[in-house]
């Protein structure tokens, strides 16, 4: 019992009181304690209690008592029947309350529990959560995924009784991931409950195309990404395969682990061509196949000739050359370079290294001070050493004498709070051309020692100082170096501005921003999004929580980011989010749903059968939009003609299904199918042969010659009774007797006394006395009592049964 709550109706402290009309609103939960109480100023006044109007003398789960001049009205336990207007009176005093037991929704707190820990299942697997709860009448329950409302579609459903909600899926994807949330409410109150759903399924393909990183006359070296969805499980691995055009096998070259996107294969012959494929695996299964562009293994081919290599330093004993790779590589990768020297004037070229080095890049030393040299590159692969560069620009192995000369208009180019971006020119041509690089130095206002602000030498022309405080003023100058040591200094003032007040990210999101985008195929997707924030936020934007892809293009200034993407396409639907994150750590983001959808597809073919007599079945192969198209459904038209009027004789279809019950035999029927969501309808799919049932031919009888004999006539009777059926719905439900009696009795079908002899949804038969009703499709209206009834002029019989209709298993 959870601690009783006391309310003071009125406290009276004068010997007399004129009428107190105090209404005080008393709001208690259900099942908990609650007490009034009122204080009188003499002991003797006797108190009354009244609710709404009428005098209590005693109630459930109420009572009274007195202690001194308190006067109280005691709740046990709060129910419905206690709510209402008490009324206390003693003497010439009365002051009032009204009592409100609010009854919010409420959920067993272990279901709660174990919804806190994710739900998860197999790709395919039926989802069903069931939540049960209590509370006050009528309850309205919402769910909701990723903050969007859930609608039924041909896999989700939600119901909801008086006394659960439930969420099936018949058929979990992996689309179906991510956060749901129950939202309980009635007039009492609102109950939110959050979940997580987590379906696992095998790995899409590997993300192409397949690489082709080296090609030999002896191996061939492919390559891949990842897929962009693992399924929800980690991978564990790739398995590779070979095709060799122009035969039908594929052959296992072998497995790599999910760390490694490439493999070696040497099961190639020289001049052949292949295919490749890669299949990604993880606990739930095998990829589709990512197939590669057919490859050759080719003969074997050495690198072409590097451009002439460059010279970066030079010094009496360090000699320091640079070069780029060869345009044409052969048929495999570069391993290395060899690099050669001679004495500017012979022919002979010594080797410099005689291992293959990976650098494009090498300095030398043990070079003879005062001569002069040149030096060749030639790359290194498989095929072996290839073509030797041209000879570089001969240089002395000397000290450089001089010291460069100072650079040329140095200035800023950019400033902020805390930096400021400086740039300049190379010193002159006759004093430039052997700088090395530049130093950055910088002091403040009120300090006399320049600082360095580089580590190492810059080798560009521009340069950020940052660190620096706002609203101070420093001194910064820059000298170009060589070999020699620094050259004469260029120097500048420059003040920093003060920092912008700090504004964290903020998304301004309004009634221009939709959270749910519907596009046409082939329209522009542009979504706004203004926001505010200082410094400047990093803006990402993300697609299902991944980079979004090639073909959207992000615009950010002033204030507003912006999404493009120029022509939709049906894979651009999906979940996207802005996030907003500044330097502070503080972050805001935004999610909306875009659906790009199209005029569906046409229906495939139609086919036509009589399942049932007098019937006819249509039945089509699915629109391929179904893939994409949530909201497609499908409308069934006939005619009885070949040039009659197309009527609609079902529309709303979900299904691939329809059966036309109301065929008059020996006409010709023609029937057509068109695929339809919001935008509009598809072409038709048409039967190709008319459909007709055979008009039965009257019998020439001969009629004997009659002739006296027993009465045979008797009342109708029940040889095999009606029995009661439990059907699941959209199932089809036969429920057969068997009458006897002579004249043939009439037989009448009733579902809860209601005459079902004109009602077009139900099928009744009577073979030979063996009388039938077949309810196609059964829906839970069709739950009920039914009967029969056989008549004929000497008497009446009929039987019942119950028919019970049960929700599918999702």
């Amino acid at each position: 019992m959870g601690k009783r709550r006391c309310y003071c109706l009125d406290d009276l402290k004068a010997p007399r009181c004129h009428l107190n009309k105090h209404l005080v609103a008393v709001r208690v939960l259900k099942g908990e304690p609650a007490e009034l109480s009122c204080t009188v100023s003499k002991d003797e006044v006797t108190g009354t209690w009244f609710k709404d109007g009428l005098k209590l003398t005693s109630m459930d789960g109420v009572f009274f008592e007195k202690e001194g001049l308190v006067h109280k009205l005691i709740i046990n336990k709060a129910e419905d029947i206690h709510a209402g207007k008490y009324r206390f009176e003693g003497g010439d005093i009365k002051t009032e309350a009204s009592v409100f037991v609010e009854d919010p929704p409420q959920v067993d707190k272990v279901l709660l529990k174990n919804l806190s820990v994710p739900t998860v299942a197999k790709a395919g697997q039926k989802v069903k959560i069931k939540i049960p709860f209590e509370g006050r009448l009528p309850v309205r329950a919402t769910w909701l995924k990723d903050r969007m409302e859930l609608v039924d579609d041909t896999r989700i459903r939600v119901d909801k009784t008086e006394t659960f909600t439930m969420l099936s899926i018949s058929s979990s994807e992996r689309k179906d991931c991510g956060d749901y949330k129950v939202r309980l409410k009635n007039d009492s109150g609102v109950l939110e409950i959050n979940f997580k759903l987590v379906v696992t399924d095998k790995p899409q393909p590997p993300a192409g195309p397949i690489k082709i990183v080296e090609s030999t006359a002896n191996d061939i070296t492919i390559e891949w990404k990842p897929p962009k969805d693992d399924g929800g499980k980690p991978l564990q691995s790739y398995i590779v395969e070979r095709q060799q055009v122009g035969k039908n096998d594929w052959v296992t070259l072998g497995e790599t682990p999910r760390s490694c996107t490439t493999f070696t294969t040497n099961k190639v012959e020289k001049d052949m061509s292949y295919y490749f494929r890669v299949r990604a695996v993880n606990a739930e299964g095998t990829s589709d196949a990512l197939e590669s562009d057919e490859v050759k293994a080719v003969s074997k081919a050495s690198p072409g000739a590097p451009d002439p290599p460059e010279i970066v330093s030079a010094s009496r004993d360090t000699i320091t050359i640079s070069w780029k790779a060869p345009r044409k590589t052969g048929s495999s990768r570069i391993v290395g370079y060899i690099v050669q020297k001679r004495k500017k004037g012979t022919m002979a070229w010594l080797p410099v290294n005689s291992v293959p080095i990976a650098d494009k890049k090498l300095k030398m030393t043990s070079l003879k001070k005062g001569l002069q040299y040149e030096f060749r590159v030639a790359a290194v692969n498989a095929a072996g050493i290839g073509d030797a560069s041209e000879p570089s620009q001969p240089v002395f192995a000397r000290d450089s004498m001089e010291s460069p000369g100072q650079v040329q208009d140095l200035k800023v180019s950019s400033s902020d709070s805390t930096s400021v971006t400086l740039t300049w020119k190379r010193p002159e041509a006759k004093d430039g051309s052997d700088v090395k690089g530049y130093d950055v130095e910088m002091r403040s206002s009120n300090n006399l020692n320049w600082t360095k602000c580089n580590a190492l030498p810059i080798e560009v022309t521009t340069y950020t100082v940052k660190g620096l405080q706002a609203k101070e003023m420093y001194f910064l100058r820059v000298r170009a170096l060589n070999d020699s040591g620094p050259g004469e200094a260029a120097e500048l003032e420059a003040c920093i501005e003060a920092a912008p007040p700090v504004v964290s990210p903020r998304l301004l999101i309004d009634d221009t921003v939709k959270s749910l985008l519907v596009i046409k195929a082939g329209n522009t997707i542009q979504v706004n999004i203004p926001f505010e924030a200082s410094p400047d936020p990093v803006v990402t934007w993300l697609k299902d929580g991944l980079p979004l892809p090639n073909q959207a293009t992000i615009n950010t200034k002033d204030g507003t980011t912006q999404l493009l993407i120029g022509a939709a396409e049906l894979t651009d639907s999906g979940t996207y989010t802005v996030e907003l994150q500044n330097g502070l750590g503080k972050r805001e983001a935004f999610s909306f749903q875009v659906q790009v959808t199209d005029i569906p597809q046409s229906p495939g073919p139609i086919q036509l059968e009589e399942n049932v007599p007098n019937t006819v079945t249509v039945t089509w192969e699915p629109s391929a939009s179904e893939k994409w198209e949530n909201n497609l459904y499908y409308t069934v038209l006939k005619r009885e003609s070949q040039k009659g009027l197309w009527h609609v004789v079902g529309d709303l279809i979900y299904t691939n299904k329809f059966t036309f019950t109301k065929l008059i035999p020996g006409r010709d029927y023609y029937f057509r199918v068109v695929a339809k969501n919001n935008l509009g309808a598809s072409g038709p799919s048409e039967s190709v042969q008319p459909w007709r049932i055979g008009k039965p031919k009257a019998e020439f009888q001969v009629k004997p010659q009659k002739y006296r004999r027993v009465n045979q006539n008797q009342p109708p009777r029940f040889l095999v009774p009606l029995k009661p059926h439990v059907v699941t719905t959209g199932s089809e439900c036969r429920m057969s007797c068997a009458v006897g009696g002579h004249p043939p009795p009439k037989i009448t079908w009733y579902k809860d006394n209601s005459d079902l002899s004109n009602d077009g949804t139900y099928f009744c038969t009577n073979d030979f006395g063996v009388c039938s009703l077949v309810v196609l499709g059964v829906t839970k209206h069709d739950e009920g009592e039914y009967m029969v009834e056989a008549t004929n002029e000497l008497g009446r019989a009929s039987s019942k049964a119950f028919l019970t209709i049960k929700d599918s298993t999702l």
